[in-house]
């Protein structure tokens, strides 16, 4: 497990990232959300070492984290570093060979990787002859180059084309089923719903919230979907319900417990037809919403 603990960072009078705390489960999927300037980045750089922490402590499994085990982590910066006049496969067995893997065996993996992104024909080519996505796809291969123990990747679903996202999102669950924490951001929420396990929401350099989507969801609103026969629009005027939104037969409502839902379904089936009465489940994506606003 990946733990960060009470990380402070400022530039200047500026606090960039502000006493954050939290963990990034071995096996799992963290989505790490925010608006721009939230502190995404210089969190993930910190964790890596590249940005030094003015409080606080990045941990590996309940020890602090060293060199040594930074130079085990996979890291995709949000500024790419790679050299575009340099041929591809060359970049890559380079980058192997730093994370002291043998020639050969950077060789082979970089090639198995370049397979997976549909970029094998192009291996020798030059890094500024591809397209922007496939340069990303190169990227992230070099991220993943030397079965890092740990992930952090900065945006790494920019500018892929769907094809090259599902490949990017199979590698990762290959390490992810392998124990190896994986902590990414995104502005694609949609993506952060499909495939986190876990959330962390940064706003001004704060923690919003973090957990596992069960205890997110179990946090928010209790948001109960009613359609009735003949009409809902007297849900208004029952006490101990918030009403969301009603048109015709149809109402969204907020409710505390499941007392007031039993009595809100009590006072429908008196009043006529009820066809549906259910728990509406939010979205990670429903739930940043609502904690950022």
């Amino acid at each position: 497990m990946l733990q960060v603990q009470n990380l402070t960072r400022r530039f200047g009078e500026h606090t960039a990232v502000d006493d954050v705390t939290f963990s990034v489960p071995s096996g799992k999927m963290t989505g790490f959300v925010g608006a721009n300037g939230a502190g995404k980045t210089t969190t993930m750089r910190m964790i890596m070492g590249v940005l030094t922490a003015h409080a606080g402590a990045v941990l590996l499994d309940g020890r602090p984290v060293t060199a040594d085990d930074r130079a085990r982590f996979g890291y995709m910066p949000e500024e790419r570093g790679l050299y575009p006049k340099q041929p591809i496969i060359d970049q890559l067995i380079y980058l192997g060979q730093l994370h002291r893997m043998s020639q050969g065996d950077a060789r082979s993996r970089a090639q198995e990787l370049l397979e997976r992104f549909q970029l094998g024909d192009r291996r020798k080519d030059k890094l500024e002859s591809l397209s922007l996505g496939n340069q990303q796809r190169v990227q992230i291969a070099a991220s993943l180059l030397h079965r890092p123990s740990v992930l952090i990747l900065d945006e790494p679903f920019s500018g892929l084309d769907p094809v090259a996202v599902d490949s990017m999102v199979e590698l990762l669950r290959e390490h992810t089923a392998q124990g190896v924490p994986v902590l990414f951001s995104s502005h694609q929420l949609d993506l952060v719903d499909r495939l986190c396990d876990n959330l962390v929401i940064l706003q001004r350099g704060r923690l919003v919230t973090s957990g596992s989507g069960d205890e997110l969801r179990a946090a928010a609103p209790r948001r109960h979907r009613l359609t009735v026969s003949p009409d809902a629009g007297w849900v208004r005027e029952e006490a101990g319900v918030r009403v969301i939104d009603v048109a015709g037969q149809d109402a969204v409502v907020e409710l505390d417990n499941d007392d007031d839902a039993q009595r809100l379904l009590t006072a429908a089936m008196a009043r006529g037809r009820v066809h549906e009465f259910s728990r509406i489940r939010p979205s990670l994506s429903e739930i940043y919403r609502g904690v950022s606003q």
